[in-house]
């Protein structure tokens, strides 16, 4: 049995992953998705106040409170973010990192300093206009390489708004993002989605095994099946 600790990103919850949940959990591996401060179920706790660093503390605890035990980590996107952090300070609980098309911050970064200026430009009218800065509003379903009509509904039904002030707040690292751990990058290539084309970059540039996924950038969403057969060939090879 192989544990796996699921990690979201933004606008999303722990809800995204109930089809590979579902799957690894059929082949006897213990799941958990949390869901990060602002968001779904978790919106209540919405606030300018929240950032990076935050995010990581609030997740660090969960793991704790799960006894998460030699896991293989995946952060989906934003989620990037969350892993690289956790991995620092909680390291004896995690075994492997994978990074789904997912952010790979430096120490002192944000997300914003790592996107493209106009873009960064949009997002942050958007969420001026949508809620007085405090939130970045959900995306449309083509954004997120979602094609199908069903999964469309689905995925539209559950996004929530996504704290802004994780968006403009440095990370503190100690190290380079998954140091000391064995990391892979799983990039989502139809379509590919460009905002986090720098992390794939990046991931290449440390050398991290690519194992690339011929869907869209929700693709626990998109395409589960095929994302839990490489999780679990991930396992595998870097046990």
């Amino acid at each position: 049995m192989t544990t796996y600790v699921l990690i979201h990103g933004a606008w999303h919850g722990g809800w995204c992953w109930r089809d590979v949940r579902a799957l690894l959990e059929h082949d006897g591996h213990r799941v958990i998705t949390p869901t990060l401060m602002g968001l779904a179920e978790r919106a209540d706790l919405l606030s300018k106040d929240l950032t990076l660093d935050i995010l990581i503390d609030d997740l660090t605890k969960i793991f704790e409170a799960e006894d998460v035990q030699d896991a293989i980590v995946v952060g989906h996107s934003f989620g990037g973010s969350m892993i690289s952090g956790v991995a620092e300070r909680a390291p004896n609980r995690i075994s492997q990192l994978v990074y789904l098309d997912a952010a790979v911050l430096t120490n002192g970064e944000s997300m914003f300093d790592c996107q493209a200026p106009e873009l960064v430009e949009e997002r942050l009218r958007a969420a001026e206009e949508s809620s007085g800065g405090l939130s970045l509003p959900t995306p449309s379903c083509d954004k997120l390489g979602i094609l199908d009509a069903d999964q469309c509904a689905y995925v539209q039904q559950h996004l929530t708004p996504h704290p802004l002030g994780t968006y403009t707040s440095p990370i503190s690292l100690e190290r380079a993002p998954g140091e000391g751990f064995p990391c892979s990058y799983i990039p989502c290539v139809d379509p590919d989605y460009t905002p986090l084309n720098w992390s794939r970059d990046r991931a290449h540039a440390y050398g991290w095994p690519i194992i690339p996924i011929a869907t869209g950038h929700d693709a626990m969403v998109s395409a589960p099946d095929e994302l839990a057969k490489i999780l679990q060939v991930i396992a595998t090879i870097q046990d």
